[in-house]
């Protein structure tokens, strides 16, 4: 039993470690955001796409190596769906791109900021227990 309780608190300990949680939300945000990103390829972006191109949907695009008979399906290679999955990488890495390049931006300024302040502010009154211990020093070498 003294193992399982073992167990038990390093789990606990492993669970409220900040990285772990971080991950956790994370995750939990970019499944929502994978959600939206899906919404604006699929129900936005790409009618648009497919109304430049005639109409053509790149879900309908397909090689059919064999037709349907009664017995059988048809047979048929899917590149639209392929070509529909690169759209929607290149357009999630995009918008992935720009939220980390307007964070990064935004965090600069920051860090600009913090360091311009840190040049203008005074430097910090020495302690009077240093000047003490400078006079105490200054006084021994004069002997």
């Amino acid at each position: 039993m003294a193992g399982k309780q073992g167990m038990n608190a390093e789990f606990k300990k492993f669970i409220s470690r900040g990285n772990v949680i971080d991950m956790a939300v994370g995750i939990i945000v970019g499944t929502a955001f994978k959600e939206i990103v899906n919404s604006l390829v699929k129900e936005i972006l790409m009618p648009l796409i497919g109304l430049f191109l005639g109409g053509v949907s790149f879900v309908d695009l397909k090689i059919v190596i064999a037709e349907a008979t009664e017995q059988t399906s048809e047979v048929a290679i899917m590149y639209g769906n392929f070509i529909q999955k690169i759209i929607d990488f290149l357009i999630i890495a995009f918008v992935v791109f720009m939220m980390v390049r307007t964070i990064n931006r935004i965090r600069e300024r920051i860090e600009a900021k913090k360091r311009a302040e840190a040049e203008e502010a005074p430097p910090a009154p020495t302690p009077k227990d240093i000047i003490l211990l400078t006079e105490i020093r200054d006084l021994l070498q004069q002997q």
